[in-house]
């Protein structure tokens, strides 16, 4: 635990080297955090390096009262996510009521399921409506939580939960018809 005070203060001095060993320190993490919000490598990194750049300019601002080092840190790269998924909306247009909604709306794709799964299962949603699986399964937001971060109606937030269900529920079923 010395060992992350000593990085800090040395990233509060603007220290490259201590800056380089954060990083390296919760990459591993902090990669898997943005790989829940895309698939391509290059919004992965782009997300994580812009949170990485925003921890090197704000440390000032972290009050270990407050909270971990890390849960700081992971607010910030997740915010960083949300704010390149916004960035990268294509369709806000896009709204269906809660009447839409069928069972599946019960139905948790990720229940019971290893990460590598996780990611894989990810991988095969639209990057809006793989954002918004995330938050809601994996992050525990609410659907008027993430209406809000992504700037979308929540009638919008439902149909991109709705359709990622009714996909990973047929990519499920798949699979199992795969293994038989």
């Amino acid at each position: 635990m010395d060992d992350i005070k000593h990085i800090i203060e040395g990233c509060k001095k603007q220290d490259r080297l201590s800056q380089e060993k954060l990083y390296r320190q919760f990459y591993p993490a902090l990669f898997a955090l943005s790989k829940t919000f895309f698939q391509d490598k290059h919004d992965v990194l782009t997300a994580l390096n812009n949170g990485m750049l925003r921890v090197y300019k704000n440390i000032d601002q972290f009050d270990d009262s407050k909270g971990t080092f890390f849960n700081w840190v992971y607010t910030i790269i997740r915010n960083a996510a949300l704010t390149r998924v916004r960035d990268k909306k294509t369709d806000t247009s896009l709204e269906l009521l809660a009447d839409n909604l069928t069972d599946n709306a019960f139905y948790n794709p990720f229940l019971d399921k290893e990460w590598e799964d996780i990611y894989l299962l990810l991988a095969k949603l639209p990057p809006t409506t793989r954002a918004i699986c995330s938050l809601y399964y994996m992050e525990g937001f609410l659907i008027k939580e993430i209406a809000v971060v992504l700037d979308m109606k929540e009638g919008t937030v439902k149909w991109h939960l709705n359709e990622s269900r009714k996909r990973l529920k047929i990519i499920a079923q798949i699979n199992i018809n795969k293994s038989e």
